[in-house]
């Protein structure tokens, strides 16, 4: 029987074998020799110069001091593009690659309209869990001192914590598309009141099978509202979302394309499975495995070979969609601040989290397609740091 308050939803879709949370599903796995054994050809792209300073935004001036504070120096491209216009007020489609710095350049200037006008209310919309609570941190971080409230709305977490925050009149509200129909639902979220919205990462929720949801829910809206939308690619179904979503936009594309040029990818080949996890330790041992994200197919093979390493004498964990919300996002801070060296992850962790110096990437299993393996091996080689991914084969 439902519950409202222990969700039906859960956040997310159950996905088959290929995403790790269960199912019967098939997948077809992606051949990445196909990518790494292609000979790059080096394309001569004019370097994009930054034209603004923080302090050059018309943005409140704690504001600019908070993400000074977090360590923030100079925008990045698309937050020196995409700001101006989103504090205009603006309609915007943002082209970005993960790692671009895009949720810095919704929030900053979303803060501040809320700052000038205490009624307004912004929805954000994002994938997985962990990327909503990454948004949160980051909100949290820039309206420090700034009497702002928000509420973060994700499966696996307590409901009733949530309706008690969007009671308490949240001004931003941040959420999976999942437990946000769960609240809309059960009435306890009324959107007709959102004068802003963010549909970030709108691609993988296309992918990971929201697109009704995402239909609902921006059905529900103000018709005049200010809409943002970012997205690493747009394929005809994120196209038909934006068709409802963005009126008269202002499109900024940074978008470096396929792959990193400062991430090395190498197979390794797999000759007898029954060895497969020894070829990993020894991975592991080697000079400069120093923090490594390892990326398995199912819930049940990672946390079965995070097991293994543990009793290998590895400081390891995993994340995945059998774990508890809170663990996950503990396990997450321990590989961030190094208490772990190995984290082992199923595809929840293969986009939108920003992980500072992972080393390496290895695809212990294959990914199920070409964009899934894109966005596993960009948690490595981020903000000019050098990286190297590894993908078994056999």
């Amino acid at each position: 029987m439902y519950n409202r308050f222990n969700s039906r939803r859960g956040g997310r879709p159950s996905y088959g074998k290929g995403g790790g949370f269960g199912g019967q599903r098939r997948i077809k796995t992606f051949d990445p020799t196909v990518l790494i054994n292609t000979p790059r050809v080096e394309i001569q792209v004019e370097k994009y110069s930054v034209t603004h300073a923080f302090s050059d935004f018309k943005a409140s001036d704690q504001l600019i001091r908070n993400v000074l504070f977090k360590g923030y120096k100079t925008p990045t491209p698309i937050q020196d593009q995409a700001i101006p216009p989103i504090l205009e007020g603006r309609d915007l489609i943002g082209i970005a690659n993960t790692g671009t710095g895009k949720t810095a350049a919704f929030l900053i200037p979303l803060i501040d309209k809320v700052l000038k006008n205490r009624q307004e209310k912004v929805l954000i919309i994002a994938p997985t869990h962990e990327l909503a609570s990454q948004i949160r941190d980051e909100f949290l971080a820039f309206s420090l001192g700034l009497n702002l409230y928000s509420a973060l709305c994700i499966g696996g977490a307590n409901m009733r914590r949530q309706v008690d925050a969007l009671r308490r009149g949240a001004n931003f509200v941040i959420g999976t598309p999942g437990r946000l129909m769960d609240l809309i639902e059960s009435r306890y979220l009324n959107l007709s009141n959102f004068s802003s919205v963010v549909l970030d990462e709108a691609d993988l929720m296309v992918d990971m099978g929201f697109i009704h949801d995402m239909r609902a829910i921006i059905s529900l809206l103000p018709h005049t509202r200010q809409s943002l939308f970012f997205s690493a690619t747009i394929d005809e179904k994120v196209r038909e979302i934006l068709q409802n979503f963005v009126k008269n936009p202002v499109t900024v594309s940074v978008k470096t394309g396929v792959t990193a040029q400062n991430i090395v990818q190498r197979v390794v080949n797999v000759p007898d499975r029954a060895k497969k996890v020894d070829q990993l330790h020894e991975l592991l041992i080697s000079e400069g495995f120093e923090k490594v994200l390892v990326f398995g197919r199912t819930k049940f093979g990672v946390q079965r070979l995070s097991d293994e390493l543990i009793d290998r004498g590895f400081k390891a964990d995993s994340i995945h969609g059998n774990k508890k919300q809170n663990q996950r996002i503990r396990t997450l801070q321990k590989f961030k601040s190094n208490e772990i060296q190995i984290l082992i992850a199923t595809d929840v962790a293969a986009r939108g989290l920003d992980i500072p110096n992972v080393s390496h990437v290895i695809n212990y299993d294959l990914p199920e397609s070409h964009d899934t393996y894109i966005h596993r091996i960009g948690r490595t080689g981020r903000a000019d740091k050098k990286g190297v991914a590894l993908t078994f084969i056999g």
